[in-house]
């Protein structure tokens, strides 16, 4: 009786945690029409598109006019043009970065809870229908997950990492008290097997991504930026782990040598990639290890981060690097390495995420790689490319449009005029 009665309990708290819940019913049939659509698989611009959305799903993808149940609901969007929603791969729903350093312990631990709620969203509304959470406490990232997928809370799909896994005084530590101040790290682990375990107990409380800082941080109040905090064995250790759970592995990682440790031992993206050089460009290709470079959060950092409370040891470490990462993205790309879309949302303001496309395309990108970063290639980095990342039949009816022509003048998607999500209007055009 016991052991059923646990199996039962074991499926009840599973339910919520289904990759994608819908967290609304969605209308029978949708024909969704505008002016224009990217299509981010062929690179190209449909004009007068139609859109058939069936049960939160793309029935099909044609021109107006086109064959459909005369009893479907027609949303026109006028002279707008559509996209799939987007994707960032590097987001923190439950920061706010108006509250930094040591302003954060005026407030109860759950406080941070609630901004998440906040912030799931202003993200949606923003036209970022999936999001990766990369690090979160108290397993807030899986409570949004479950209240979205339940239809309790507004917000994007989550690919919830949980706690963010790293050494003892390292970026992912607590090291902004003395010894006599002990906080909480459930996910500060040292050696191949606490790290193996932790892997293995963020997986059971919902992890679906694994997040490990690999080296030292610009917010973290005491480490050196860019040194290297595991060993390749320890990150070897901790990628097979999570590979042997079917969990992909994002890898916090400044420095040359912990970024290319980090690749070898099989990490699947490296986040941030500041000071990584030719040598890492050509194993990140080798092994298909795609960067995330959060290229906006610079600017916002260092105009508001002493009025927000950031250390002045970090704000420091960001004049290091900024600059650097900006140069080295412009150089990963021109050698052809994969580059995702991570913002680092939550050290800037949630809802903002978009405002990194401009730095991308002053940066060396084509409006339209940008915009694949978001879409497709996030999709695949995800390995949910049957899902989302694009406006095909058989993904999600996730579509945003926006006024304007974003492959004329990118800046465009920082103001989304209309959002649905799995086939339901999150935010109308009218």
């Amino acid at each position: 009786m016991r052991r059923f009665a646990a199996c039962t309990l074991g499926l009840a708290l599973a339910a919520p945690l289904s990759v994608f819940a819908q967290s609304a019913p969605a209308p029978q049939t949708l024909v969704v029409t505008a002016a224009h659509l990217i299509d981010v698989l062929k690179g190209t611009v449909v004009d007068d598109p139609q859109v058939v959305i069936t049960e939160g799903r793309i029935a099909s993808v044609g021109l107006k006019g086109d064959a459909a149940p005369a009893d479907a609901k027609r949303i026109d969007l006028g002279n707008r043009t559509l996209l799939p929603g987007l994707i960032d791969l590097h987001v923190h729903l439950t920061s706010d970065p108006t509250i930094s350093g040591y302003r954060g312990l005026e407030f109860t631990d759950n406080f941070w809870t609630i901004v998440g709620v906040a912030n799931a969203k202003k993200t949606l509304q923003a036209g970022f229908t999936t999001v990766r959470n990369v690090g979160s406490a108290n397993y807030d990232d899986v409570a949004l997950k479950q209240a979205i997928g339940a239809g309790y809370i507004s917000g994007p799909r989550i690919v919830p990492a949980t706690y963010a896994i790293g050494a003892t005084g390292g970026h992912c530590d607590t090291t902004e008290f003395p010894p006599s101040v002990s906080a909480p790290s459930p996910a500060v682990a040292n050696g191949p097997e606490e790290i193996r375990k932790v892997v293995r107990t963020l997986r059971k409380y919902g992890a679906e991504v694994i997040k490990f800082c690999g080296t030292g941080g610009v917010l973290s109040k005491t480490d050196s930026v860019g040194a290297q905090q595991y060993s390749l064995e320890e990150m070897q250790a901790l990628v097979e782990a999570a590979h042997m759970l079917d969990m992909k592995v994002a890898v916090h990682a400044h420095g040359k040598a912990g970024i290319d440790a980090a690749i070898r031992a099989g990490a699947d993206t490296i986040e941030h990639a500041s000071l990584a050089d030719a040598e890492s460009f050509k194993l990140a290709k080798q092994h298909g290890t795609v960067f995330d470079m959060d290229i906006y959060n610079d600017d916002y950092i260092l105009a508001e981060g002493a009025r927000n409370g950031v250390f002045a040891e970090s704000l420091e470490k960001e004049r290091q690097v900024g600059l650097k990462q900006r140069q080295t993205f412009q150089a990963a790309h021109a050698a052809g390495v994969t580059l995702g879309f991570g913002s680092d949302g939550g050290v800037y303001p949630n809802g903002d995420n978009a405002r990194q496309f401009a730095k991308m395309v002053e940066w060396g990108m084509r409006p339209m790689e940008a915009i694949q970063a978001a879409t497709v290639t996030a999709g695949k980095v995800l390995g949910k490319e049957h899902d989302v990342g694009a406006i095909e039949a058989g993904r999600y009816g996730d579509l945003i449009a926006v006024s304007g022509d974003p492959l004329a003048d990118v800046t465009v998607l920082q103001t989304v005029d209309f959002v649905m999500k799995g086939g339901v209007v999150e935010k109308s055009a009218d």
